[in-house]
């Protein structure tokens, strides 16, 4: 990274301080360039999105080289969520530290890289980040890892099911599932909590067992499912999780 991209980061990341900020280095005309673009998530403070239309806008005028974002007030050491992102992307992630000295002042911390280097976040204890780390993301990386089937990726934002849309049923056919009225190993349970629409799903384990996890004990009748805002776990099925249950699901290729 030279040093007029460097600098073009920073002052991105002072300016949208105590938000995130976020961008991309391209390649235009044959030199590097920083390209700053619009952060669009729900916490950006906490989280970012990188604009859709900006990432296009990016790809007209040149290669992406890598992705960008600042953590304000907090180390440049990339999270379990930019680990995730950034080994779905491809692309090497650098983040910048902001942050308040003891003046108060703003200044620039460090800046790191990480690369697409395969990793996996655990499937139990795994950190929530809506449309990176979330009952969806889980799901789909069970089927992929138990099982063997590889699931569509679908792109959301947070609190569609208050927004009038309906992405569990809408979409469940399409990536191969059909409703059961018995219950299997490796069944979907869709249910629906605090919404107006299925809005959680989970993944019901008849033995308890995760072969690519074999360090935790075993836990018959339990789901495997991740919580809004919690992080991903094993609970028992039945009471409240039963009562919000609106639908069981088989993929068409489960055996």
């Amino acid at each position: 990274m030279n040093k007029t991209i460097r600098a073009a980061i920073e002052r991105h990341a002072l300016d949208e301080y105590p938000r995130e900020c976020c961008g991309l280095v391209i390649r235009e005309n044959r030199r590097q360039v920083y390209v700053p673009c619009r952060n669009t998530a729900t916490t950006p403070s906490e989280h970012f999105r990188l604009a859709p239309e900006d990432y296009a806008a990016a790809e007209d005028r040149g290669a992406v080289l890598a992705v960008v974002h600042s953590h304000p007030d907090y180390p440049a050491t990339p999270s379990e969520a930019d680990r995730v992102a950034c080994e779905a992307s491809g692309l090497p992630w650098h983040i910048v530290e902001v942050r308040k000295d003891d003046d108060q002042q703003l200044v620039v911390g460090e800046l790191t890289t990480t690369v697409p280097e395969g990793y996996q976040a655990p499937l139990v204890g795994r950190p929530f980040h809506h449309g990176v780390l979330d009952c969806l993301t889980l799901v789909q990386d069970f089927y992929q890892r138990e099982m063997g089937i590889q699931l569509p990726q679908y792109e959301r934002e947070d609190d569609w099911w208050n927004k009038g849309q309906n992405l569990y049923l809408d979409l469940y056919e399409g990536a191969g599932f059909y409703q059961v009225n018995d219950l299997r190993h490796g069944d979907l349970i869709l249910m629906q909590i605090r919404s107006p629409v299925p809005n959680h799903g989970a993944v019901y384990l008849a033995d308890g067992i995760l072969k690519s996890e074999p360090e935790h004990y075993p836990a018959p009748g339990s789901i495997l499912h991740h919580m809004y805002g919690r992080d991903s776990r094993r609970d028992v099925y039945g009471g409240q999780w039963a009562e919000y249950t609106r639908m069981v699901l088989r993929h068409r290729d489960a055996k």
